[in-house]
């Protein structure tokens, strides 16, 4: 089944590659690849390396990390309705990026590299203060979520108040990141985002059968000589580094994290050895999809991904409600 999943994603990337504004053909961009970005067609070459290349690289990688950070979200939380911004972490990425927009001629930085880097750090912000009042409290699920929602509305209320404090012209701005788009992509998206995929990976992994073990509930987790609360604050830790660098430069995308888990479980089941690289397969399909989609219904003005996948994610996420209510 990921070996299936896998060659859906390449169809996705293929669609993404060829569709957009400038109308490149199937076959051109099989050459352009294959020539690569010093190919003898220079427009074709700036297009498919330059624009195109990055946004779909970077679709895919943040689809990845969105869908494997809600696994694991899931998992510790024991919730089949959490996802990586349950725990405020979107909302502090928005109120990071905003407060560049906003100040951004008083910041020593170009704002192209301001905001990513600000909406980084205001996610580990929200990721500390998280981990400091699970530790206050203990670090089960409960107190968990509790924290994560303290956060989010925290970070909200702060994001709102810079929205109410902005210039007509720099509130389009702000909300124009809020709604979460790939055209902001580059290459240096694709490479910070895949060192941190890279990073975290071996560490999901590692704790792939323990992971496995929590999905048994946390008495029969803790009977096999499993540490939940240490377990919990591991995988917090790799869920924060993993939405962070999703967030930082692409803006607010939802329902991926939330969706792609669901998917990974139905296809693989339970066992995170295998779901784990199915949820990042199932994330990275479902967002470049989504830009497919999104270049599909206004090749003009390219829809934002974040808008297509929370339509798309409504109905999705209502059979995911009424499926786990009816296994109660």
């Amino acid at each position: 089944m990921v070996v299936l999943a896998t060659f859906l994603l390449v169809a996705a990337v293929m669609a993404d590659l060829v569709t957009g504004p400038s109308g490149l053909s199937l076959g051109t961009v099989l050459d352009t690849l294959l020539t690569g970005p010093d190919g003898p067609d220079r427009a074709s070459a700036t297009i498919l390396w330059l624009i195109r290349m990055p946004q779909t690289v970077t679709g895919a990688l943040v689809g990845a990390s969105l869908g494997i950070a809600g696994l694991m979200m899931q998992t510790i939380l024991g919730n089949p309705l959490a996802s990586p911004f349950t725990l405020g972490f979107s909302a502090a990425a928005g109120f990071g990026a905003a407060l560049v927009i906003l100040f951004g001629t008083a910041l020593p930085v170009a704002e192209w590299i301001g905001i990513p880097i600000a909406a980084f750090l205001s996610t580990l912000t929200a990721c500390g203060l998280v981990y400091v009042l699970s530790r206050w409290r203990g670090a089960s699920a409960e107190v968990l979520a509790l924290a994560g929602i303290a956060v989010l509305f925290f970070f909200q209320s702060l994001q709102s108040l810079l929205q109410y404090m902005a210039a007509p012209e720099v509130l389009q701005q702000i909300v124009f990141w809020l709604f979460g788009s790939l055209l902001k992509a580059s290459w240096t998206s694709v490479f910070v985002i895949s060192a941190i995929l890279a990073s975290v990976l071996p560490f999901a992994f590692r704790d792939a059968w323990n992971l496995t073990a929590l999905r048994l509930g946390d008495i029969n987790a803790a009977s096999l000589g499993l540490n939940v609360d240490a377990l919990r604050r591991r995988v917090f830790i790799q869920v924060a580094l993993l939405t962070a660098a999703a967030v930082s430069f692409t803006g607010t995308i939802g329902f991926v994290g939330l969706i792609a888990p669901h998917a990974a479980r139905a296809m693989v089941g339970e066992d995170h050895r295998l779901s784990v690289p199915m949820a990042g397969v199932m994330g990275a399909v479902i967002l470049v999809g989504a830009s497919v989609i999104g270049k599909l219904l206004s090749p003009a003005a390219v829809i934002p991904v974040g808008i297509v996948t929370a339509i798309a994610g409504i109905p999705l996420l209502l059979a995911v409600i009424m499926t786990h209510g009816d296994r109660r």
